[in-house]
């Protein structure tokens, strides 16, 4: 464990360890209030919550997302099967008249997890039978409220016939580790989250764009520093979606995935590459349910959702001939309401703007075109490109291969890739013109263009 993160965990176990202590008063004196079993003189509502004076990556979450005491006790009793799941023992009592489990009590027993609680559970322990109590409880789990809808706790129901109360209150694993040790973790790239994390070691200075499309990359860069302000300005929260919406689109090569890579790295936001292989999908609603896994995930986590050769997914709505049309415009239609809908920052990157639906494009806050570098950025592209112990021989005119051969930044680079692995291999001190050339010949045959 690194050693960095063992004080923030110190003061999340110090944190709940008295919240947990607090929901083990909570239980028993519920529980010695519905058996009637001589409670403590003090009345349920007077077991007040740990104070929140004391920092923890949960007290924190509590302060910052202003949660009351009712929301309170469903959060730490969603946490505590992780935690401490001896704390649920007690609604193992059976109800000795029927020889069953108290209904009253929800929760569901496995053989592994032992008890799991649900809605059931968190109304009972709040209200007992006090049906108002209860009603103003299970407010607090609506698809609006802050624990469902930050995607922290998960409203699980396996039996459609099954009483919505009996849903298992599950914790977001992400959320888990983050109270335990202050950290987000990253999710697996899977078919359950087809997302992957991209990252980069360079920096701005290593890119060379168009003025243009620097005007562009700075406006996103200081929406993502600045957003909460803006949208905190009086009356321009009702008007304005919290989101941002971009298309990147441009040549192959051009420096579309590092810029996203970089307004992560700049801005503190992890960036993530979705998979496409993992989403699309031949049958019906299945792409929905795969996107939907990713949006779940990142809703209100600050990423940055980057879709490479969107086209894939955004391309334009067909004419409807068939069956299968209709369900692939549904799909489209979908994908756009779920795109205006996020909260964050969404990157969509085309070869060709024409190729995405013109929906998308209607209601994204700016399109950016990433052209083919000119000469004199195709000069600093290959200046900057070499390794500093492997340069080009001194009759190398590097301005005049810019202007000879007309290739995106991507392209210099897999060259440079090529000729320093040549160059190695016949323990060459520099890198020659000859072998530069064939490198160029290398891409541009790739690209079907004869050299």
């Amino acid at each position: 464990m690194a050693t960095e993160l063992v004080p923030q965990i110190d003061k999340n176990a110090a944190f709940l360890t008295l919240e947990l202590d607090w929901l083990y008063r909570l239980i028993e004196l519920r529980l010695r209030l519905y058996f009637d079993h001589e409670p403590p003189a003090e009345a349920f509502t007077d077991i007040m919550p740990p104070a929140l004076s004391q920092p923890s990556s949960y007290s924190d979450f509590v302060l910052t997302n202003k949660l009351g005491t009712a929301e309170r006790m469903i959060l730490i009793l969603s946490l505590a099967p992780h935690l401490k799941p001896e704390l649920l023992d007690a609604f193992y009592t059976r109800n000795t008249t029927y020889d069953k489990k108290f209904t009253e009590f929800g929760g569901i027993v496995t053989s592994t997890a032992g008890f799991i609680p649900t809605i059931q559970t968190a109304l009972f322990l709040w209200a007992g039978s006090d049906l108002k109590l209860r009603f103003q409880c299970y407010e607090f789990l609506g698809a609006e409220q802050t624990l469902v809808k930050l995607r922290l706790i998960n409203l699980i129901n396996e039996n459609r016939f099954e009483p919505v109360s009996n849903s298992m209150l599950q914790m977001a694993s992400d959320y888990t580790e983050y109270f335990i040790s202050g950290q987000w973790k990253n999710p697996g790239h899977n078919e359950n989250f087809p997302a992957k994390q991209i990252t980069t070691q360079l920096t701005w200075d290593d890119v060379i764009h168009s003025e243009a499309s620097k005007e562009g990359i700075e406006e996103i860069k200081d929406w993502v520093e600045n957003s909460k302000t803006v949208l905190n300005l009086k009356g321009l929260q009702k008007r304005l979606k919290p989101g941002y919406k971009t298309l990147f689109y441009g040549p192959p090569g051009t420096g579309k995935t590092l810029t996203a890579a970089l307004l992560g790295k700049m801005t503190g936001h992890d960036v993530y590459r979705i998979d496409l292989s993992l989403i699309t999908s031949r049958y019906i609603g299945e792409t929905e349910k795969k996107l939907s896994k990713v949006f779940d995930q990142a809703e209100n986590r600050d990423w940055i959702l980057f879709f490479d050769e969107a086209d894939a997914l955004f391309g334009k709505r067909t004419d409807i001939s068939s069956s299968n049309d209709r369900f692939a415009n549904q799909e489209v239609a979908y994908l756009l309401q779920r795109i205006e809908d996020h909260n964050g920052v969404v990157i969509l990157a085309s070869n060709l703007k024409d190729n995405i639906d013109k929906a998308f494009l209607r209601r994204f806050q700016s399109v950016i075109y990433f052209p083919v570098p000119g000469i004199q950025e195709r000069y600093l592209l290959w200046k900057e490109s070499f390794p500093g112990d492997m340069m080009p021989a001194k009759d190398v005119d590097l301005y005049a291969l810019s202007e000879k051969y007309t290739i995106a930044g991507g392209s210099i680079v897999n060259v440079v890739r090529y000729c320093c692995l040549m160059a190695v291999k016949n323990k060459q001190k520099d890198i020659s013109m000859q072998l530069i050339e064939t490198g160029i010949k290398k891409e541009l045959q790739k690209e079907g263009i004869l050299f």
